[in-house]
């Protein structure tokens, strides 16, 4: 291997290194700022053009202050060079300047190995079917720059990419038997903490005037859910999420105080279901409303909202049951009903006097909320996702001048009317609804499913749903945000597709992408343990996998090794003793290149190595007459010769 490793490449080997370089490192130009990848698509070409002018590679002094400048840029991009990104960045910043030095087999081995390692770190960004597909191409084609530094020259593409081929294929198994028995850890496997500033999408803990219609023009998916037995209607699925009951005028946002839940009753039997949430870095399961059975690590809180005991930062699997007619604190405490009632001052004076008006007419709740509702469906009120912008009484200009909003205006705009009547209320900020796919059985639930609605306290019936955009437009409960929402509205394409072969493609895409989630990033340590209780180890700990895991290991590399050996090239008897006569040579401090013919070689062991010529030269004679003359005279005399070598 070192004496490899020291031999100077061949003109052919450089292009296979440039190209899984390229490989090895396209995808993050997707993650990482585009200055960066400009920076590495530079160093990439100059080592190429050099290659192609036959130039002289950069001195020493100038590659180091290459690495001075990448690690100042990184340094001020990331603030550290630490971490997820910055370390990618850096890794990807130096991977392509080694191309600027490759002198030797050694240097090139360097970057086959760098270029293994870059592939490993796409897996930090991006776990799908795509990424996956390109790591194979790319794995592929860094084993044949492997192959190829290794066996110089006389390796020919084709041949080249089918051994690296066959390679792979011989350690596909290992990698099945790795992947099911290696003990696993919670959460996927590379399920990394997030860099502190790279937030995910989904539900913000505040509202404000456009914040959900900003959402919602993501068509991203939030979350799916799998029911046991028929789902629900669409109009029962609330999605609950975090309740806002503090406001400051314009922003709505969570109470900071600890709450604890005090009692829910199911009026209904319970539906259960299992929700696979996407990471939204947030603690909120995102229940169907109203949550009874939660999973152990988790609580209600006393706005019925279920959490997690951390943020959900990678996707996750929950088991769930939810009572879709319920009673939740019908004698709700003082404390809360006060908070549910407070205002600022000042503000929206219009809207105040009218609900004044309504309190003083009717002090029921049900007549308050009634005539709210009578309110929004009789005065030409508009949804729409481009709403116009709103001063400071935002909400006495959306009631009685613009009258045009999205769902967190009419949450707001009622809530606080509610409140100004004098009746408890609060906004709650979820999903609503969802498409089923019916390849696969699951309701997927986008971020343009993003909702906002409002709950009302009433003495004896505790918190009850009012949602205001149901008679604002109707659709929007019954079909969906897309028909809801008049045309040229900025949703996402995805969300507006009529055609049915369109939808259906969407559908097979996104079934197969959920298979490859639940079943393959989802094989979390739960779904490890019932394999095992199938196989027979129902109480398998590391010890017991370890001993099951080498003991097939051992039995693939046998059957491996057995296979390769049944099919490997079988050498003519002359090439044999042929090679025996080289070994004695490198005894010898003679160094044997395998391109060397037997007279060139013969050439120099005379000059260098006379007291050897004699006795070599017959070995070369009888060589080449074995190789291409009469073969068994010429094999015993061959034999023989090599037997005399001193």
């Amino acid at each position: 291997m070192s004496t490899i490793a020291r031999l100077a490449l061949d003109r052919g080997a450089p292009p296979w290194l440039f190209g899984s370089a390229l490989l090895a490192t396209a995808p993050h130009a997707l993650h990482q700022p585009i200055w960066l990848s400009l920076f590495s698509g530079l160093l990439l070409a100059w080592a190429a053009w050099l290659w192609w002018r036959d130039g002289r590679l950069p001195g020493r002094w100038l590659l180091i202050a290459l690495v001075v400048l990448a690690c100042a840029g990184i340094l001020l991009e990331f603030r550290t060079l630490f971490g997820r990104d910055a370390g990618v960045g850096l890794l990807v910043i130096l991977a392509s300047m080694k191309l600027l030095e490759m002198k030797s087999r050694r240097d090139a081995m360097v970057i086959v190995i760098l270029d293994y390692f870059l592939l490993l770190t796409h897996y930090f960004f991006s776990q799908s079917i795509p990424t996956g597909l390109w790591l194979l191409l790319s794995i592929w084609l860094v084993t044949a720059a492997l192959i190829r530094v290794s066996g110089g020259a006389v390796c020919r593409p084709l041949p080249t990419l089918r051994h690296a081929g066959t390679l792979l294929a011989q350690a596909l198994p290992f990698m099945i038997v790795l992947y099911l028995l290696f003990p696993r850890i919670s959460g996927p496997l590379w399920g990394l903490p997030q860099d502190a500033h790279s937030g995910k999408t989904g539900l913000s803990d505040t509202m404000s005037p456009g914040s959900i219609s900003d959402l919602v023009q993501s068509g991203a998916i939030a979350f799916r859910v799998r029911f046991d037995g028929e789902p629900p209607p669409r109009q029962q699925l609330y999605w609950r999420g975090p309740v806002m009951e503090l406001f400051d005028g314009r922003i709505w946002r969570l109470h900071p105080g600890p709450t604890a839940a005090e009692r829910i009753e199911a009026l209904r039997p319970p539906v259960s279901y299992e929700t696979t949430l996407e990471a939204h870095s947030q603690r909120w399961l995102l229940a169907l409303d109203a949550p009874v059975t939660l999973p152990a690590d988790s609580a209600l809180n006393g706005t019925l909202t279920a959490l997690s005991r951390q943020s959900v930062d990678q996707r996750r699997r929950v088991a769930l049951s939810s009572a879709l007619s319920y009673r939740f604190n019908p004698d709700e405490r003082p404390p809360v009903i006060t908070r549910n009632l407070a205002l600022p001052a000042g503000i929206n004076p219009r809207s105040r006097a009218l609900a004044e008006s309504w309190r003083q007419r009717d002090a029921s709740p049900q007549a308050i909320v009634d005539q709210a509702l009578r309110l929004f469906a009789g005065n030409e009120f508009s949804y729409t996702l481009r709403p116009p912008l709103l001063g400071d009484n935002g909400l006495d200009q959306f009631l009685f001048e613009t009258r045009r909003g999205f769902c967190e205006h009419y949450a707001a705009a009622f809530v606080f009317l509610m409140r100004a009547a004098g009746v408890p209320a609060r906004v709650v900020g979820g999903y609503q609804g969802g498409e089923m796919n019916p390849l696969d059985g699951y309701l997927v639930v986008r971020q343009s499913d993003a909702h906002a609605w409002a709950e009302v306290w009433m003495a004896g019936r505790g918190w009850v749903r009012v949602d205001p955009t149901s008679v604002v437009a109707p659709a929007r409960l019954e079909a969906g945000i897309a028909d809801a929402l008049p045309q040229g509205e900025p949703l996402p394409a995805l969300i507006q597709i009529r055609a049915d072969w369109l939808r259906t493609l969407r559908h097979r895409w996104e079934a197969v992408n959920n298979a490859w989630n639940q079943h393959i990033l989802g094989y979390d340590p739960q779904r490890q343990r019932e394999l095992l209780s199938r196989l027979g180890l129902p109480d398998a700990d590391w010890r017991r996998l370890a001993f099951v895991l080498a003991t097939l290991c051992a039995l693939l590399l046998a059957v491996v090794t057995a296979w390769t050996l049944y099919h490997r090239p079988r050498r003519d008897p002359a090439s044999q003793l042929w090679q025996r006569a080289l070994r004695h040579l490198r005894r010898r401090q003679v160094d044997c290149a395998p391109w060397e013919t037997p007279h060139a070689l013969l050439t120099r062991v005379e000059s260098t190595q006379p007291l050897l010529a004699p006795a070599f030269r017959r070995v070369v004679e009888a060589y080449l007459g074995a190789r291409y003359g009469e073969q068994q005279h010429q094999l015993d005399a061959l034999r023989q010769a090599v037997k005399q070598l001193p």
